[in-house]
């Protein structure tokens, strides 16, 4: 018996000490905040972020975005790496500061007093609120009071509803809230207030101020909300970075790129006026350029006015002109992709040859990622997507095609469907998304426009 007692003595011991040092050891390998000093003899920032229209997305085949290039400036004045980190919420973003996996968060983290015992919100602020999106008329909606009576469309369960319907009680009823499907995403539904499909809905003001760079004649000036402050964050046991950001973005000499940058997102429209097109005649052809675009159409085995189709949408035949995203001349290629194609000097973008053959060859390339599309017709609107998007949008949305059911080799109705909806974070958050957030409207609206016009050039311009 006491034989027997030892050794149940001896096991408790052992599995204490080993308790103990796992214990230890955990605590020995936890990793602790960084400072400045930690961050610079590391040479990385550990950034993070969630996907998303005005914080970080892949535009053909570039990382964009208003507050990673704000990150990425940061990390340039600090002489640093940027290693970029996504999370899917709010909530991973936090973790992740409080499990010392990132250094500083860098997208609009909203004051919540349950955070300040975890972070500390830098003077990187914003302050948003949400706004009822109308077309810009004489008779538009000004005072909430005059919202009664009125149609407002939003998605059911989405915090816009559950304001309107707070609001709703607030001025004793009277509010038409409807209800679109769930099968629209979010930023459809300004485009259906801007071409007068629907008469209002709502948003928040940063990304309404970003919809209005698509579509000038909406309004967002009638807020339903109060102000929400929100602001980048670092760990509470950072105080030297936290510093460092404050007074990097206080420091006047700074203020002019930062309006540049924010005038690139917000600002700047994301369009190109029509005018002083060259008149298409059957004599004039379609632009100064045709010989280059029958020529190089070769390549491709493309009708070459499908070619000057894209031209005409990318750049409407301005070899000069630059998008707000940088890209260049007369395919609207970005300084990135010429150079992985061998176009090393970016003036060289502005050389007609040079950038059509380049475009060209891109186009190419990506026709190439889909071996399994045997029908001719569709092989050419995935490439016109890819060339919109990106591929990897194209990929995302084919994958979420298979997962919904549907046809993975088929754009209309099936794979354009999904890239529409990889506007809406139910999607691009999906785990099986590699590329995340998505402007799809552009990319559908792209294919459908670039064919609508070849379809013209071939009526009224012989082969």
């Amino acid at each position: 018996m006491i034989k027997s007692n030892k050794i149940i003595v001896t096991s408790i011991l052992s599995i204490a000490l080993c308790l103990i040092f796992f214990t230890c050891t955990t605590q020995i390998h936890k990793q602790e905040p960084r400072d400045l000093a930690d961050i610079l003899n590391n040479d990385t920032l550990r950034v993070a972020m969630i996907n998303g229209p005005t914080s970080y997305f892949n535009y053909k085949d570039n990382e964009m975005g208003y507050e990673y290039e704000m990150a990425k400036l940061l990390c340039a004045d600090m002489g640093v790496n940027l290693k970029l980190m996504l999370s899917n919420n709010e909530n991973e973003l936090v973790n992740a500061i409080a499990d010392n996996k990132v250094d500083l968060i860098a997208y609009k983290l909203p004051y919540i007093s349950n955070y300040k015992d975890i972070i500390a919100y830098t003077n990187k602020e914003y302050v948003n609120k949400q706004v009822i999106i109308q077309c810009k008329s004489d008779t538009m909606i000004k005072d909430v009071l005059d919202l009664c009576g009125k149609d407002v469309y939003v998605k059911a369960g989405s915090v816009f509803d559950t304001r309107l319907q707070n609001l709703n009680n607030e001025i004793g009823g009277g509010i038409n809230i409807k209800y679109m499907p769930d099968t629209i995403a979010f930023e459809d539904l300004i485009a259906e207030v801007a071409v007068r499909s629907i008469p209002m809905t709502v948003s928040t003001e940063d990304i309404a101020k970003l919809s209005k760079t698509y579509f000038g004649n909406i309004d967002y000036s009638l807020g339903i909300s109060f102000p929400q402050r929100a602001a980048w964050a670092v760990n509470k046991n950072s105080p030297e970075l936290l510093n460092f950001i404050n007074e990097w973005y206080a420091n006047k000499k700074h203020q002019r790129q930062f309006k540049t940058l924010y005038s690139k997102y917000f600002e700047k429209s994301k369009y190109f006026e029509s005018s002083g097109l060259p008149k298409i005649t059957p004599k004039k052809g379609i632009s100064p350029y045709d010989d280059l675009l029958k020529e190089y159409a070769k390549t491709l085995n493309w009708d070459w006015r499908l070619l000057a189709a894209v031209v005409y949408k990318e750049s409407k035949f301005n070899a000069r002109t630059v998008s707000w995203a940088g890209a260049c001349g007369l395919m609207q290629l970005m300084p990135k992709t010429a150079k992985s194609l061998g176009v090393a000097n970016d003036s060289a973008l502005f050389d007609p040859e040079i950038n059509i053959k380049t475009g060209v060859t891109y186009i190419k390339k990506l026709g190439r990622l889909f071996p399994y599309l045997t029908d001719s017709k569709e092989k050419i609107k995935f490439t016109l997507a890819a060339y919109n998007a990106g591929p990897g949008h194209i990929f995302d949305a084919r994958a979420l095609s298979m997962e919904y059911g549907k046809d993975p080799n088929v754009w209309d109705g099936n794979v354009e469907h999904f890239i529409l909806m990889k506007s809406d974070p139910e999607y691009y958050n999906d785990t099986i998304c590699h590329f995340g957030y998505c402007r799809g409207e552009e990319t559908a609206n792209y294919v459908k426009d670039v064919l609508s016009k070849w379809e013209q050039y071939k009526t009224r311009i012989s082969e």
